[in-house]
């Protein structure tokens, strides 16, 4: 693909130099002559210096040829301009990152309508759903997510006293618009129809809605239970903090987030819900944790901007008595390290969000790669335009595929799992769930 970069910053460059491992066309837009000179000694792609939103920078890197243009920069306005730019210029598809305050704006403000972008996204907010994920699931065997979050999948163990077992799914009473999307028993994958039956031991993977989902795990498995209310402290008031409080303020916690700085502390009592408090502490400081009595709680998180700060406050807190704890750290390359070898719960990167948010992008083919469930099974979408074979259909008027069944429908009012009443729309991006030998068929059926 044409791919142009706006940006080398820790989330620009991190998928540049992704992207320049995939052999792709590479264009990177960089204002900072000293980080250009680092990177293309690291790199054997395009580089230009300048704006990413001037017409003459944007006309020397050929974007009316660009099949992608992601505008990574820290600011705002210029992701927007420049992206919007792109696309009057020709760009095929043009994503601009933006800040949490602006990302919770859009039912303000379409940003997207407005500046003709085609998709927007918000690294801290991916990573606070990812980070989200953990509070909300601590005993899942996995979790993954679509829409920021919007529709989630999670995998939970068949319990010995399940009720559902050997009951046909279709006369098991689900939460509205879960389903059951995958079975793993005795070492064989099964993608289940109505007719198919749970056992002990099964490994069970759901979609659906957070709050849905919650309460169908708990049927298959008591121990998947959450507490009544998670006890949740966050260390780092910044954009990351102030996303993942965002993010958690309507879910059953109690949360108090730890911010050293007073104005800073002051706005976030300012911005955030009263049930939300803040705690104006040096959460770096043993002393303090102890004072607000870290060892109580369910979930110790640590987003502060330095990784080294998040790693020894999550051991400090674990060694108080926290249950579970959970570091930000900007370099993904320690992630497994670091839960593996020094005992932490679980890790985010803002890297590995992002790019697993962005990739999806990086096709040109009818079809795109969402994620990987196991071995031989993927999670795949398809965008849905004027030409396609299923557009304006009801689910129930669509021939079954076996071994493909639809999961989810993202479209600008929102994502939902779909039913036999939904109707498929021009713009919708439609996932299913798809086995090898599924997926040809499926491609063949839902795209031209």
């Amino acid at each position: 693909m044409n791919i142009i970069i706006i940006g080398a910053g820790e989330i620009g460059r991190h998928m540049a130099e992704k992207l320049a491992n995939r052999n792709h066309n590479l264009c990177v837009i960089e204002k900072d002559e000293s980080t250009i000179e680092d990177l293309a000694e690291i790199l054997d792609v395009k580089f230009l210096h300048g704006e990413g939103a001037s017409i003459e920078i944007l006309s020397q890197a050929d974007t009316s040829r660009c099949e992608l243009f992601l505008a990574l920069t820290s600011d705002d306005n210029s992701n927007l301009v420049a992206a919007s730019i792109a696309k009057s210029l020709g760009a095929k598809k043009a994503i601009a990152r933006v800040s949490p305050q602006t990302y919770s704006e859009q039912w303000k403000f379409n940003h997207k309508r407005h500046f003709c972008i085609d998709h927007l996204f918000c690294p801290e907010r991916l990573t606070a759903v990812d980070l989200a994920k953990y509070v909300r699931n601590p005993e899942s065997v996995a979790v993954e997510e679509l829409a920021n979050g919007q529709i989630e999948l999670q995998q939970v163990l068949i319990a010995p006293n399940c009720k559902s077992s050997n009951i046909q799914i279709r006369d098991m009473n689900l939460q509205e618009r879960v389903r059951i999307t995958l079975i793993q028993r005795n070492g064989k994958n099964i993608i289940p129809h109505a007719g198919e039956t749970l056992q002990t031991g099964d490994l069970v993977t759901l979609i659906g809605r957070p709050p849905q989902l919650e309460k169908t795990v708990t049927t298959f498995n008591e121990q998947s239970a959450p507490p009544a209310k998670q006890n949740v402290v966050i260390l780092g008031g910044g954009q990351y903090g102030y996303a993942l409080a965002k993010l958690l303020e309507g879910a059953n916690c109690k949360i108090r987030l730890m911010e050293k700085e007073r104005e800073r502390a002051q706005e976030l009592s300012e911005i955030l819900s009263n049930s939300i408090t803040i705690l104006n502490v040096d959460g770096t400081s043993v002393r303090d944790l102890r004072e607000e009595q870290v060892d109580d709680a369910d979930f110790f998180i640590a987003v502060t901007g330095e990784d080294e700060d998040n790693i020894m406050m999550c051991l400090q807190a674990k060694n108080l008595g926290a249950k579970h704890t959970i570091a930000l750290v900007q370099r993904s390359d320690y992630a497994n390290f670091i839960t593996e070898q020094m005992g932490i719960s679980a890790v985010a990167s803002p890297r590995i969000s992002t790019s697993r948010e962005l990739l999806q992008f990086v096709t040109s083919e009818r079809w795109q790669h969402a994620f990987t469930l196991t071995d031989g099974i993927e999670v795949i979408a398809f965008p849905i335009t004027a030409k396609s074979p299923i557009v304006n259909k009801k689910f129930t008027e669509i021939p079954h595929i076996e071994g493909a069944p639809f999961i989810t429908i993202i479209r600008d009012t929102g994502a939902f799992v779909p039913i036999g009443k939904d109707t498929i729309t021009q713009g919708d991006t439609l996932f299913a769930i798809v086995t090898p030998e599924s997926r040809i068929r499926a491609i063949k059926a839902y795209t031209r």
